[in-house]
């Protein structure tokens, strides 16, 4: 049976090449801290690690690389944004389109006094600007916005939302989970005062790495989540006021930071551009393909303008569950079924509580294995496997 991956908004799969080879020569020949010793182990670690902090300010457009905080992943680099900005008596605006990672901090916020407003996204996961803008109220701190939906794959009008915050003096906190490596990001131009990334989807790094990039004001404005040792200031018990250690303390994820720097690398090599061609190249074959499949709702936008590589399907007269074990079990094609963790944008989709079966692809994959993911979903639906 092949093997055919098709989960990439799940976690990306192949890592990019060199990935684990640089982690391993981490473990095997460095295996030291940083900020903790001085020799010559730790140096060249530590400049492995700053590296990245460089590579990612210019992936991004930002200009400080002290301002990159790294974390093992978006959930801790939402949780750490959204629970050091917001206090009691705030009132922020998110989409209906939004993961758990936003949601369920934000609901532990609410809680506490922190209040937010849902803003509609209409059936196919677009969202109008003007209704960001119309629900500003004058103790709104911040829009909380995912760059494009987990499950519809529906890109956001970040640059329009952007300057509306710029306008009324509100702070922008960007989700770039399903976008970071595939798509253009540039934090000035899109007026981002935070953006939450993960090195293990499009940035083709390994799990347990991830982070946030902050303004200066941001980073002025939030409180930590978390303190503890940085290898600075260790002649005081207050937390560091300075950029990375204010946010970054204990021992950071360095096996996983050697493989971001490599997949890093890989990405400037192939360029974002390349990357998210070949992705929708693929994205139009499948969508051209299950179009024509009876009896399966296309979730979200019908075509590849306004939309990432994730595709999300909806089998109208059969289990959506079933329909994902059988892709897996009978043809060995891994899929994501359920409610992806963003039970309200399911509600706005009106997929809920059914769910659908998400295919996410990445440039890796073939216009072969579209094909024949194509064919099997036919077989499935047709009753011929069961």
């Amino acid at each position: 049976m092949e093997r055919v991956y098709l989960d990439n908004g799940a976690t990306s799969y192949p890592k990019a090449p060199g990935v684990a080879k640089a982690m391993i020569d981490y473990i095997e020949n460095i295996g030291t801290n940083i900020n903790r010793g001085g020799y010559r182990s730790a140096y060249s670690a530590a400049e492995v690690v700053l590296d990245t902090r460089e590579r990612l300010i210019k992936l991004f457009n930002y200009s400080n690389s002290n301002n990159v905080i790294f974390t093992p992943n978006i959930t801790y680099s939402l949780n750490f944004i959204i629970k050091g900005l917001l206090k009691p008596g705030d009132h922020c605006i998110v989409t209906s389109m939004e993961h758990n990672a936003v949601m369920r901090p934000l609901m532990q916020m609410h809680k506490k006094g922190v209040e937010f407003t849902k803003v509609k996204c209409d059936f196919e996961g677009r969202l109008n600007p003007e209704d960001i803008e119309k629900n500003v109220k004058e103790n709104t701190k911040a829009v909380i916005m995912t760059h494009s939906s987990n499950v519809s794959g529906t890109i956001m009008p970040v640059y329009e939302v952007g300057q509306i915050c710029k306008k009324h003096n509100i702070k922008f906190i960007v989700d770039s989970a399903q976008t970071a490596g595939a798509f253009d990001i540039d934090m000035k131009k899109m007026n981002i005062d935070g953006l939450a990334f993960t090195g293990h989807k499009g940035l083709l790094g390994p799990q347990g790495i991830g982070g946030f990039i902050i303004t200066d004001e941001m980073a002025e404005i939030m409180e930590p989540l978390v303190s503890g040792g940085t290898g600075s200031m260790s002649d005081s018990e207050e937390i560091p006021p300075f950029m990375p250690d204010k946010f970054e303390c204990g021992t950071i994820n360095i096996p996983g930071i050697f493989g971001l720097n490599e997949a890093l690398k890989y990405v400037e090599k192939e360029g974002i551009e390349n990357i998210r061609t070949k992705e929708m190249e693929l994205t139009k074959s499948f969508i051209d393909g299950v179009k024509t499949l009876k009896n399966v709702r296309l979730v979200g936008i019908e075509g590849t303008e306004g939309r990432t590589a994730v595709v999300s399907l909806d089998c109208r007269d059969r289990d959506n569950a079933e329909i994902s074990y059988l892709l897996d079990k009978e043809f060995g094609i891994a899929t994501r079924c359920g409610l992806h963790c963003a039970p309200s944008a399911h509600k706005t989709l009106d997929t809920f509580p059914q769910g659908t079966v998400r295919f996410s692809f990445n440039h890796f994959n073939t216009e072969r294995e579209i094909q024949y993911a194509i064919g099997a979903l036919e077989k499935i639906l047709k009753n011929e496997i069961r």
